[in-house]
């Protein structure tokens, strides 16, 4: 008889077919919960540039390019115009103070110069004269004080002998009377003369002052008129170097004309415009380096120029200690002027990736090589070398530093 088989529960195929299940659901909560769907981008490595972030001195500077100038320049203008006479010296010469460079000529104004002469002159004549008529005055009245005194001088005596004997009836009435009379007119006519006189006085001394005062006026006058011949003379206003435009013998030259400079020799400092977005940053005493010949040299601001061109201005920055050899005037130099002072920093160096994310976030790489991931980051200030780290990296960490372009919204990179 048959024996009814006992119908197995697990059989191969249901263990395989829920196994199979049980294996896709796990793989399915793997992904969901565990696997990386970040997009991913294969780079070659080759084609980008890796930094590594360090702790290292920052300092922040702006790169400009300066023009080397001389230290001191005067100009020479034209303060009288004319045509030029003779030229003493060339340009590029070697001159003193003092020292005539060009002379000029001017026949209209040379004429006009000494008819002002002759007036100022004459002027001065007419005051002389009149103080010497004052004078005479006053020497007038004084011999007439002198005169009177030396009739009181005889009269005074005289008139106390008569009186004395007029009492003693030893003399006549009408005698007496005489010199008495005499004797009262003078001592009448010294007072009205002495008023006189010391009104004149006071009226001399005010005179004679202004006087003086009109004639240093016109000495000065005429001294200034004789000037302007001598303007006519251009000479050295230092001791250094010509620089001046060719001239030539009849040449015209206007008034206020500039016909050159002198510069110090030996002694330079570089005129750098700077964009006008730094005006508030910069400030004398800033300390900016230079290379040349192989060698850094130090500058210092020394001035700022107030106005504002074309969205720049202008700083003088002298030498620091050592000047150059072998500079010349209009030469252009390239400097890294510093902004405040330097700090020790955690540092990015920079490259083509701030144009990209703005400083916003960078690629870093993670598992040796192979691989870079997308990281938020903070940056602060920036040099020509390398950006200031705020937060999102730590030493040691490595860098894309180079353009993202080709990246476009990809979170992670694959480094073939």
């Amino acid at each position: 008889m048959d024996k009814q088989l006992k119908k197995k529960k697990w059989t191969v195929k249901k263990i395989a077919t829920y196994g199979g299940i049980a294996l896709l659901v796990f793989f399915i909560s793997y992904q969901f919960l565990f696997a990386d769907r970040r997009s991913k981008l294969k780079v070659e490595k080759e084609k980008i540039t890796i930094s590594t972030v360090q702790r290292g001195v920052f300092q922040e500077f702006i790169p400009q390019t300066g023009t080397v100038e001389p230290a001191r320049t005067v100009y020479l203008d034209a303060i009288e115009g004319g045509n030029i006479k003779a030229i003493v010296k060339e340009s590029g010469a070697m001159v003193k103070k003092g020292e005539l460079i060009l002379e000029l000529s001017n026949l209209n104004r040379e004429i006009a110069v000494l008819q002002q002469e002759a007036s100022q002159v004459e002027s001065i004549n007419r005051s002389r004269d009149t103080r010497l008529s004052i004078n005479n005055t006053d020497l007038a009245q004084r011999q007439s004080l002198a005169e009177i005194d030396n009739q009181l001088a005889i009269l005074g005596p005289q008139y106390e002998r008569q009186k004395q004997l007029f009492a003693k009836k030893l003399i006549s009435k009408q005698e007496f009377e005489q010199t008495e009379a005499n004797y009262k007119y003078n001592l009448k006519r010294r007072q009205i003369t002495y008023e006189v006189y010391k009104k004149d006085s006071l009226n001399r001394i005010e005179q004679l002052r202004d006087i003086d005062i009109s004639e240093n006026r016109m000495r000065s006058n005429l001294e200034g008129v004789r000037r302007i011949l001598d303007n006519l003379n251009i000479k050295a206003p230092i001791d250094g170097q010509l620089s001046t435009p060719h001239w030539e013998i009849g040449q015209a030259v206007t008034t206020g004309q500039r016909l050159g400079q002198v510069d110090i020799v030996g002694a330079y400092k570089v005129r750098v415009p700077i964009d006008e977005l730094y005006l508030p940053r910069i400030s004398t005493g800033l300390h900016a380096t230079t290379p040349f010949a192989g060698k850094d040299y130090s500058l210092v601001i020394t001035y700022i120029y107030p106005t504002i061109t074309n969205g720049r201005f202008e700083v003088d920055m002298d030498f620091d200690g050592e000047t150059p050899d072998g500079i010349r005037r209009g030469q252009s130099m390239r400097l890294r002027i510093e902004l405040g002072q330097s700090s020790e920093e955690l540092l990015l160096p920079v490259g083509g990736f701030y144009k990209d994310t703005g400083g916003n976030w960078v690629f870093v790489l993670e598992d040796g090589d192979n691989r870079a991931v997308r990281r938020d980051i903070k940056l602060g200030r920036k040099n020509t070398e390398n950006f200031e780290v705020l937060e999102g990296l730590q030493p040691g960490d490595r860098v894309i530093t180079s353009s993202y372009e080709n990246f476009g919204n990809n979170e992670v990179l694959i480094l073939d």
